[in-house]
């Protein structure tokens, strides 16, 4: 699946935990791929309210939620930063598909980081 949305394949997720060591490149290539194949399934599924984005976008923080461990294997955790970071792309990618009523805690309710 390819991403049109212009705003998204321009957009760079998890840029700061990028340009900190502390969190390994490897592990958030993860994250990042993460949250394009999110947007990927916004495009494919065009949710027609927020109930329906927030299916995918539960089912994308339990990923996150698997990834923690693999950070963890590496050395770093999804900490405060990490959750700030992650929280936003989150928030980013409901406005990018037209949902700005998001709740951006519930985007990402059932998180365990």
């Amino acid at each position: 699946m390819s991403i049109t949305n212009r705003r998204v394949t321009e957009h760079r997720f998890l840029r700061s935990l990028y340009e900190d060591d502390y969190f390994p490149d490897h592990v958030v290539d993860r994250g990042s791929e993460i949250l394009r194949r999110l947007c990927a399934r916004v495009e494919a599924a065009r949710p027609a309210d927020l109930a329906a984005l927030y299916a995918l976008t539960h089912a994308a923080t339990e990923e996150f939620n698997e990834l923690e461990a693999v950070f963890e294997e590496a050395g770093s955790e999804i900490e405060t930063t990490a959750r700030e970071e992650i929280g936003e792309d989150f928030w980013f990618v409901a406005q990018a598909y037209g949902f700005p009523d998001a709740d951006p805690e519930e985007l990402i309710a059932p998180r365990e980081w």
